[in-house]
């Protein structure tokens, strides 16, 4: 048990590590190459922060853990919108003013309600993950016209203050490569240790996907958020969540489907899928503001974030009960 509980803490911590290299890495590449700063922000930083998570439930569907995998997607869009929105609201207030971010709110609510709907059967079948890459190539496109047409958005600024500027190629390469591999491997220990555990608790994995890997995997969120509110940059700490939040289901959640295809337990269905929509739908109504600039207060952070610590205790129960 020991060796497991390493190999998590381990792996979180060089998730966390190896997924900001990787983002540096990326998003200074793109800018030598001339990518505008709203297309990095929207794609590249976007897909990076999801790294963790598309490459850990890959691992864990290809080692015969879908239930891993489902639990990470899931309960790491809870665990943005909970814990990282909460946190960060509870200390400094959010207001959002990009007109991309309010065209995204209504977009990952339509895209939680139609993975509810793909999974509604009580399996995640093939065509069910192909349906999901097909709307992430399809948004993917959207995201690009969106950052073509958008240079004049607050948001604009924000990303363009983030991305390094002085970075030589060879070194963004060299950053690429290793925060990649170090994605890999810390993955590969965290599924492992997180697999082992689940076995030696006789626990689902999906409850270990829920908890234990979907909170590690959304650090780099948690981090990415505080640093940008405390910098002032309100849109891109809701940004991260939103696009991150995109990612896990589409590019995330369809892994299972596509790789290890199958049932999986109803409570994702009566528990987890109601609790992800139910915050979507919260944070929807807190930050669009219908026209006018949105703003999350520490209130609404305090809400959020008393969700999140009570549905956990709710996992906790279930954990108690089942040994």
């Amino acid at each position: 048990m020991l060796l497991n509980i390493l190999a998590i803490l381990a792996g979180l911590v060089v998730l966390v590590w190896g997924a900001d290299r990787f983002i540096s890495g990326a998003a200074a590449l793109a800018n030598n190459l001339g990518v505008s700063p709203m297309m990095i922000g929207l794609t590249i930083v976007g897909f990076g922060t999801s790294a963790p998570e598309i490459l850990v439930s890959c691992i864990a569907a290809l080692d015969g853990n879908p239930g891993l995998a489902i639990g990470n997607a899931i309960g790491s869009n809870i665990a943005n919108i909970g814990l990282i929105l909460g946190v960060t609201a509870l200390f400094i207030p959010l207001s959002v003013h990009s007109g991309v971010l309010k065209r995204e709110y209504p977009l990952m609510l339509a895209i939680s309600l139609i993975s509810l709907a793909l999974m509604w059967d009580g399996e995640l079948g093939r065509l069910d993950g192909l349906v999901l890459i097909i709307l992430l190539v399809v948004i993917l496109g959207w995201m690009v016209r969106s950052a073509k047409t958008g240079a004049s958005d607050p948001i604009a600024g924000e990303f363009d203050a983030e991305i390094p500027h002085d970075t030589p190629t060879p070194r963004a390469i060299f950053w690429l490569v290793i925060g990649l591999l170090a994605l890999l491997l810390s993955s590969r220990a965290l599924v492992w240790g997180a697999a082992n555990i689940a076995a030696a608790l006789g626990v689902s994995d999906v409850v270990i996907g829920l908890t234990i890997v979907a909170i590690g995997t959304s650090l780099p969120e948690l981090a990415a958020s505080i640093a940008s509110a405390l910098k002032n940059e309100h849109d891109i700490a809701i940004g991260n969540v939103i696009g991150s939040n995109l990612y896990n289901i589409l590019a995330v959640l369809s892994l299972p489907g596509l790789i290890a295809p199958g049932p999986f337990l109803p409570e994702i269905l009566s528990r987890d899928q109601p609790t992800m929509i139910g915050l979507t739908v919260l944070l929807f109504l807190m930050g669009y503001s219908f026209g006018k600039s949105g703003r999350i207060n520490r209130l609404e952070g305090l809400i959020l974030l008393s969700i999140f610590v009570g549905y956990q205790s709710l996992l906790l129960f279930s954990v108690i009960e089942s040994t």
